[in-house]
């Protein structure tokens, strides 16, 4: 059956709900050319602006999954789960937890991305590791997480390709925003890559793409509800993101700090978050056997990691990449470290050559911050408060600018830090 895009334009411009026709109809034909980019924007923004329903994201999902492959895990003999963070700063959560959760019983299947602008991308993480390949065939994926238990890795071309076009759509027409547009954007991936369970890490704070507690819950039930709705056994966490998380901020950097929780240290907050996360994908999958701190302290979970780097062609006792050049940022005064604002150490980060404009930009591997503090840590005048790291020292200027204000110091931990762990949604 044929529409007129004019006419699904109107009907949600004047608040109406989209019929399951005319959702199927506008992604499909979108995809195939036969819209506007126009007429799609027109859309995306009478969306933003007057919402969508359970019923209709669900729709427009399913529109985005029917675009494209669905991946298959059938020939696997054990169930699957996976992780889907939306983003922050030192959060590099993925690195230790897929081996983790694989030590425990379960197969990890991640397709993950890159980082633009201020947020890190898993992949680029693992790309600082000597040899290892982001991008594998399926065939190659099934034989990666039959011999490691997980597998991280680029979604392929055929995966949802109405939510890669449309995703650059909302990103130059202001429509970036839209609840219902992000969900069904993150899920069109997720469900497509056929897990049987999935748990979301719902980032709040400065650092984060939600920068408050009520949109993110918003955001983290509409998610749930479309992972119900397609079989998948969904739940999410909301996690702080106004400070970064762990120590290291880059791509290298954080690799070292990845491979120091499965080593059994690590920071406390990256232990307890890996940890946590790794619990709720279990039950997710039904899994209640061998806990996930057990398997850090007793080197399954390394053994796990070294698996997955060597089956993807990397070398894990490989030298990481290190900037050419450092610099140190002193503490102000004595006290205790009030606040460390997430955005503005990631914006540095960037801004020393970790991050990328464009996804078509290099980024510098070694670049990046090391934390000597965080909130609530006793500080004293003159200490190194962070390490810069770049190679090129021109790129030092800048970041110092992003970090002006960043940061207080006084008699105690600054009121009003979220908690690491903020609330669980699931869904009904």
């Amino acid at each position: 059956m044929s529409f007129d895009a004019i006419d699904v334009i109107i009907t949600k411009r004047d608040r109406g709900e989209l019929s399951d026709g005319q959702i199927d109809w506008m992604v499909g034909a979108y995809t195939r050319g036969e819209v506007a980019d126009e007429q799609m924007s027109a859309l995306a923004m009478a969306i933003l602006l007057n919402g969508m329903n359970r019923r209709e994201i669900a729709r427009w999902t399913a529109a985005m999954i029917d675009s494209g492959t669905r991946m298959d895990w059938s020939a696997l003999d054990r169930p699957t789960t996976d992780k889907h963070s939306t983003g922050g700063v030192g959060d590099k959560i993925t690195l230790p937890l897929a081996p983790l959760v694989a030590a425990c019983g379960a197969y990890v299947p991640q397709l993950s991305g890159r980082g633009l602008g201020h947020t890190g991308g898993t992949l680029d993480k693992l790309e600082s590791i000597p040899g290892w390949r982001a991008s594998l065939s399926a065939e190659e994926m099934l034989g990666v997480i039959r011999s490691a238990g997980a597998v991280v890795c680029a979604a392929g071309a055929g995966l949802a390709p109405a939510d890669r076009k449309l995703y650059a759509l909302r990103d130059v027409t202001g429509t970036v925003e839209s609840i219902p547009l992000i969900a069904s954007s993150i899920m069109s991936k997720k469900i497509a890559e056929g897990t049987g369970a999935l748990v979301l890490d719902v980032k709040v704070g400065s650092g984060a793409f939600m920068k408050d507690v009520g949109t993110a819950r918003e955001l983290a039930t509409t998610m749930v509800e479309l992972g119900i709705d397609a079989g998948v056994n969904t739940v999410a966490l909301l996690t702080a993101m106004d400070r970064p998380l762990g120590l290291q901020v880059g791509n290298a950097l954080e690799v070292a700090e990845a491979v120091e929780v499965l080593a059994g240290g690590g920071p406390s907050d990256v232990v307890e978050l890996t940890v946590t996360l790794a619990r709720e994908m279990l039950a997710a999958a039904g899994l209640d056997g061998k806990d996930p701190a057990d398997a850090l302290k007793d080197g399954t979970a390394m053994d796990a990691w070294r698996r997955m780097i060597a089956a993807q062609g990397g070398d894990p006792d490989a030298r990481l990449p290190r900037a050419a050049e450092t610099m140190d940022v002193s503490c102000p005064a004595d006290g205790v470290l009030e606040r460390l604002d997430a955005y503005a150490v990631g914006l540095a980060a960037w801004r020393l050559g970790a991050g990328r404009t464009r996804k078509e930009d290099p980024v510098s591997h070694g670049a990046g911050i090391t934390l000597h503090a965080k909130p609530g840590d006793a500080v004293r005048a003159g200490q190194p408060l962070m390490t810069l790291h770049a190679d090129e020292p021109a790129r030092f200027e800048r970041a110092i600018e992003a970090l002006e204000g960043a940061y207080s110091v006084g008699a105690s931990a600054g009121p009003g830090l979220l908690p690491l762990v903020i609330e669980r949604v699931k869904g009904e």
